[in-house]
Formats: structure tokens, C-alpha cells, sequence
């Protein structure tokens, strides 16, 4: 549990930020009258909203333990997996991959997670699921499409439950003089790639002529990806007490958090692309599917824990 009275000041910070935002979006509410200007505030007060539930969750996990954030991010592996599988095409076929993937190697990781036992946590998905899963497809006899359809399979697990996972795994780094405070790394990890998307987009319709990707993701944008970067870096920096890092290593470390992140929400935006549907989901009000949340945290969490466990454990 975090007790920590920077965090708890910095949670009462972030609640008091929520509801500036909800009364801007009220005001904004009232005064807009084109049918463009309200479907535009009522998008933004869905996904402040939004916010509001995904802080309280987050935070109410946080609040009661490790094992309970664990089991959060289990969870939102389970619906970012069968958000991505339930988009791509599979085959009766691929009963048993799937069952093993769902049942077997995503509760294995979270379970490796809480018993502390990285040996096996980092290779139990990328070695032993990337070699079963295509066994049990292949018992079945169907060769059709076989390549396309393993390689889904195995892509969404390790997209999905072994990236993700690492979010978790920051709980269980070991960090000298850090004792009670690895949670922290968790809050510092989800803030400043949560915030790099907000600012990424904020910056982008503000300032944004110069796409990056205009075939992938037309909104994306070079000024956008300058401004939240750089702004992810400022906040960041100013995050550093929640962290192991000198205030210049957290500029470094939100530097990388927010490329990364933003390289996952690229990806995932060329696979939403391939198959041809604007969202992974609709279970977060203004946002989409878990995995539209996530997709930055996919690419980001795996960098941050290694680059983490590799300077300071």
C-alpha cells in the first residue's frame, strides 16, 4: 500500500486538475451552440469522465497493494487481448492457442509478477508461448492461413500480456534506499505517458502542420510529437522525487518513455488501419477499447523497466 504523503499531495493534485477540467467542459457546454462546437465539448467531457473513473481505479489499486495492482493490470491484459484477437481473424483451428493464451500464459506472467521471479517472467511469454502456441495450432491439422494466423496470436499475447505486464513488474524492482516506494515507478510511468499523449494532441491541433505519418495517422503530427515530448520531459523532471532518478536522468527517462509511447500509438494505429476500424473497442467512454488506453503503454512500460532495472537495481 502507498503511504506515501508526496503521492497521496500529488493524487490531490491531479483530483483538483480533474475538476478544473470538468467545470471548463461545463462552461464550454453552455456556450458553444454550433452542432460542430458541442459534439466537439461533449467529446471532451466524455473523455474527462473518463479520467475521472480510470484515476480512481488506478489509484484505489495503488492505495490497497501490489497484489491488487497486479491483478488490475491482469485485467486490462485480458481486455487489450481479447479487444486485438477479437478484430483479427482466427479459425476453429486456433481453439487451443487461444484458450492457452487466455487460461494459461497470461495469468502465468502476472503470477511469475507476484512471486517475484523475473528469471522466468522475462522469458515465459517470448520463448515457451512464442514455441506452444503454434504447436497447439498445428495439432489440429489446419494449414490454411497457418503463418498469418500464429502470427496474430502471437502478437497479441506478447503485445498485449507481456508488454503490458512490465507496467506491473516495476512493483518488484529492488532499488537501493527505495524501500516501500517502487509503486512510485508505476505512477511516474503511467503520468508522463498518459500525459505525452495529452500534450501530443493538444500541441498537434494547436500548432500542427507537418505530418509524420499521414498514410498511418494523419493526426499525428511533428509539432505535436515536439511539444508533448518536450512537455512530458518538463513534467518529468518535475516527477523526479517519486523516482531513483537525479532530475536529469528523469528527463532522460520521460524522453524515452514518451518516444516510445508515441511509437506505440503509431503502430497499433497501422494495425487498426489493416483492419479497417477506427477504435480496438468502445468499453472506455470517449477513448475506445483498453487497448486505444494502452497502446502507448505497450511500447513504453518494457523500455522504462529494463533501462530502470538495468542503472538501478
Amino acid at each position: 500500500m502507498i503511504s506515501d504523503r508526496g503521492f497521496l499531495l500529488f493524487l490531490a493534485g491531479i483530483y483538483t486538475f480533474l475538476a478544473l477540467a470538468s467545470a471548463i467542459g461545463w462552461a464550454l457546454s453552455r456556450r458553444v451552440a454550433s452542432e460542430g462546437g458541442r459534439a466537439t465539448v461533449e467529446n471532451l467531457n466524455a473523455r474527462i469522465r473518463a479520467w475521472w473513473v480510470m484515476v480512481t481505479i488506478l489509484a484505489g489499486a495503488l492505495l490497497l497493494g501490489w497484489t491488487a495492482t497486479i491483478l488490475l493490470f491482469g485485467l486490462l491484459s485480458f481486455y487489450a487481448l481479447r479487444e486485438f484477437l477479437s478484430l483479427t481473424p482466427t479459425k476453429p483451428a486456433d481453439h487451443w492457442p487461444l484458450l492457452a493464451a487466455f487460461y494459461l500464459f497470461l495469468p502465468a506472467q502476472y503470477g511469475l509478477i507476484w512471486a517475484d521471479w523475473y528469471g522466468l517472467f522475462s522469458i515465459l511469454i517470448p520463448t515457451y508461448g512464442f514455441l506452444l502456441l503454434p504447436i497447439l495450432g498445428v495439432v489440429r491439422g489446419d494449414t490454411e492461413d497457418f503463418v498469418p494466423r500464429m502470427a496474430r496470436i502471437q502478437w497479441g499475447v506478447i503485445l498485449t500480456v507481456y508488454c503490458i505486464s512490465h507496467a506491473a513488474a516495476l512493483l518488484v524492482l529492488r532499488i537501493p534506499g527505495q524501500d516501500g516506494r517502487s509503486a512510485l515507478l508505476l505512477v511516474f510511468l503511467i503520468v508522463v505517458v498518459q500525459l505525452s499523449d495529452v500534450m501530443q494532441y493538444v500541441f498537434g491541433k494547436l500548432f500542427g502542420r507537418t505530418k509524420v505519418a499521414p498514410i498511418v495517422s494523419p493526426s499525428k503530427t511533428v509539432e505535436g510529437l515536439v511539444g508533448g515530448v518536450g512537455a512530458s520531459i518538463l513534467i518529468g523532471t518535475g516527477l523526479w522525487w517519486m523516482t531513483p532518478f537525479s532530475p536529469l536522468a528523469a528527463a532522460g527517462m520521460s524522453a524515452a518513455i514518451a518516444v516510445m509511447g508515441f511509437f506505440g500509438g503509431l503502430v497499433l494505429s497501422a494495425a487498426k488501419r489493416s483492419l479497417s476500424v477506427k477504435d480496438w473497442g468502445a468499453s472506455i467512454e470517449g477513448h475506445g477499447g483498453v487497448l486505444d488506453r494502452m497502446d502507448s503503454v505497450c511500447f513504453a512500460a518494457p523500455v522504462f523497466f529494463h533501462l530502470t532495472r538495468y542503472f538501478y537495481t
